[in-house]
């Protein structure tokens, strides 16, 4: 149920106060600005360095140094099965048995061999689904799948768009959508939230949807994985693909997450990109021909396991298995609930500024993020709090994203925020 918020520092004290989560923020390092710790609300586009990331990082250079070759075998952790010891951790985080998620790669590669395995346009059954204004290397990937196939994009790319004049989309026009090209959709690919408005897509009714008129449900979830809590396996979806960067902490360019619904693990008739990290793993030594490859997400690995990135990555999963993505989640809808209501409140008291919050209301239908339409000084607007202390990022055309995240943010930090905006806009 939806908190009472009110626009005083003593309530945002308060909050923190009683913040069970409010010791993690000591668990990170909180980036500078001017030479001091900023107000850091970029989260959503990479997250804030663990400190132990760097002595698990170390681990491995010091294995490296000492072992060379022999650490693939007798490092503090082998890396010949390094990705065993991120499996668990991921799943939970993504709400998927250990065997459906595999960590590997960067988030689009992943996305490719997904595609390979998942987007089988054959007779009428041609049309991907996604949403419109999705995440341009998503754009990019699906027109280059459709032409790979011989396909128009203008043709078979159907875009869901918001109705008009409003920015977030309907989950009835979602599903009318499906509905009313039941036989032409192949795939449906779209992103778990939304990068610019920060709506969070009701990911089950589109895959029992996307099911029903017998396509195949696949997700970006760059912007949820760490975000919210996920049931990948219990929804039903067919694959997910998602960055370990931004939610998850895991390092600039870190390495990316992977799941394969178990109904899909042994299925011989998925075509796939084959790699030998991806063979039959007691075998994999054995340098024969003919690929065999592992039972679950585990066999659409090409090459040996980025050990570096991985070892950043594990540190920052050790902290969310120790917290959990439920009391995450429970912080998360006060913080940003009170960012939203703050947020609309500066909107309401500066009406020339011509700004309005269009991440969803509902706080089912949001995660983290809140995002503004920044108005006609909205760049402007951005870099008056950037020079006050206050990172956010900008997203063409006009917005400004805030993203406060429960593991190191402060709601003292998001009245902050709304003191420092107010204060800009007062002066015109």
């Amino acid at each position: 149920m939806p908190m009472n918020f009110e626009a005083s520092r003593a309530f945002a004290q308060q909050m923190d106060q009683e913040d069970p989560l409010s010791s993690y923020r000591d668990r990170f390092h909180i980036p500078k600005l001017h030479g001091k710790p900023c107000i850091y609300l970029t989260g959503n586009s990479l997250g804030a360095m663990p400190k132990s990331a760097r002595e698990y990082i170390e681990t491995e250079l010091n294995d490296w140094a000492e072992m060379g070759v022999e650490g693939h075998f007798e490092a503090v952790r082998p890396w010949k099965p390094y990705h065993h010891f991120l499996k668990e951790k991921a799943a939970r985080v993504v709400g998927a048995l250990p065997s459906e998620v595999v960590v590997m790669n960067n988030l689009t590669s992943n996305l490719h061999f997904m595609m390979v395995s998942f987007f089988r346009p054959q007779g009428k059954r041609t049309k991907i689904v996604c949403e419109g204004g999705a995440f341009p290397s998503d754009q990019y990937a699906l027109e280059s799948q459709l032409k790979f196939h011989g396909l128009d994009p203008n043709e078979h790319l159907i875009e869901l768009h918001p109705r008009a004049g409003e920015h977030t989309l309907h989950l009835e026009d979602v599903l009318s959508t499906l509905e009313s090209h039941r036989d032409e959709i192949a795939l449906v690919m779209m992103g778990g939230v939304n990068y610019y408005t920060g709506q969070f897509f009701d990911l089950k009714s589109i895959t029992e949807k996307a099911h029903e008129i017998g396509a195949v449900a696949g997700f970006d979830l760059a912007h949820a994985a760490g975000n919210l809590p996920l049931q990948l396996h219990d929804w039903n979806v067919d694959f997910a693909v998602w960055c370990s960067y931004k939610y998850l902490n895991s390092g600039p360019g870190g390495t990316s997450g992977c799941f394969v619904h178990q109904r899909h693990e042994n299925n011989p008739e998925l075509p796939r990109f084959a790699g030998w990290w991806g063979h039959k793993e007691d075998e994999r030594f054995l340098m024969k021909k003919g690929f065999i490859p592992m039972v679950g997400a585990d066999g659409w690995q090409l090459s040996n396991a980025q050990i570096l990135p991985m070892a950043a990555h594990l540190a920052s999963l050790e902290i969310f298995d120790e917290v959990g993505m439920n009391r995450l989640r429970e912080k998360s809808l006060k913080l940003s609930g009170f960012a939203h209501f703050l947020l609309n409140r500066v909107a309401t008291e500066f009406p020339n500024a011509q700004i309005e919050v269009i991440t969803p209301a509902n706080e089912h239908e949001r995660g983290c993020q809140v995002s503004l339409l920044a108005g006609p000084r909205g760049k402007e607007l951005f870099n008056a709090l950037h020079t006050k202390g206050v990172l956010t990022d900008w997203r063409e055309p006009n917005v400004i994203r805030f993203a406060p995240v429960p593991l190191y943010n402060r709601f003292e930090e998001v009245f902050e925020v709304y003191e420092v905006m107010h204060g800009i806009l007062a002066e015109g």
